[in-house]
């Protein structure tokens, strides 16, 4: 397995990342981070949504969606 491999299963590494604004800082290097909603692993190019303020990943814009309905009643 390499490190392009699309492969997630145990051969994948979980990362440790710091979002901010429009950023997002890698502190443990790895593959993936998980999914604050669904907790499905996304990998870290792939990763495009996340929260700075709660410091939580989203698969993509229906869970960020879903969380922010939560936290916004």
């Amino acid at each position: 397995m390499n490190a392009y491999d699309k492969d997630l299963g145990a051969g994948g590494d979980l990362a440790v990342v710091r979002y901010g604004d429009g950023e997002m800082t890698v502190l443990k290097p790895g593959r993936y981070v998980l999914c604050a909603v669904s907790g499905r692993k996304v990998l870290l190019d792939e990763l495009k949504y996340w929260n700075p303020v709660l410091q939580e990943a989203y698969a993509g814009p229906a869970e960020a969606l879903a969380r922010w309905k939560q936290l916004n009643p």
